[in-house]
């Protein structure tokens, strides 16, 4: 895979309030979501860590989906974790880079 793939604004919307949970930030603004689309009821997302060790993966894919079945279109969810193109700062948007200064934490 390479690069971002389509993002379905109702469903990037959605995510927006999906929170890192080690960081008081979007997983949305973390840069983790590389594409969401629906195919008919079902949301498809495609996402990556910033790290093959996150100890939170279960934790985050399980907000996704409890996230997205709010909606009245989603009847399901897939998840599908990509580990190219690998996740780097520059992916966070800078209302994340922003939270992260604010806690201390460099984004660059």
């Amino acid at each position: 895979m390479g690069g971002i793939l389509n993002m379905d604004p109702v469903l990037i919307q959605a995510l927006q309030e999906v929170s890192d949970p080690e960081f008081p930030i979007s997983i949305v603004d973390m840069g983790l979501i590389y594409g969401v689309e629906m195919q008919g009821n079902t949301a498809h997302v495609t996402m990556t860590y910033t790290s093959t060790g996150c100890g939170c993966m279960q934790w985050i894919e399980s907000d996704i989906k409890k996230r997205l079945l709010q909606e009245e279109s989603v009847l399901e969810v897939e998840i599908e974790v990509v580990w190219s193109p690998a996740w780097t700062v520059d992916q966070m948007s800078e209302a994340g880079k922003k939270i992260l200064k604010s806690w201390g934490v460099s984004s660059k």
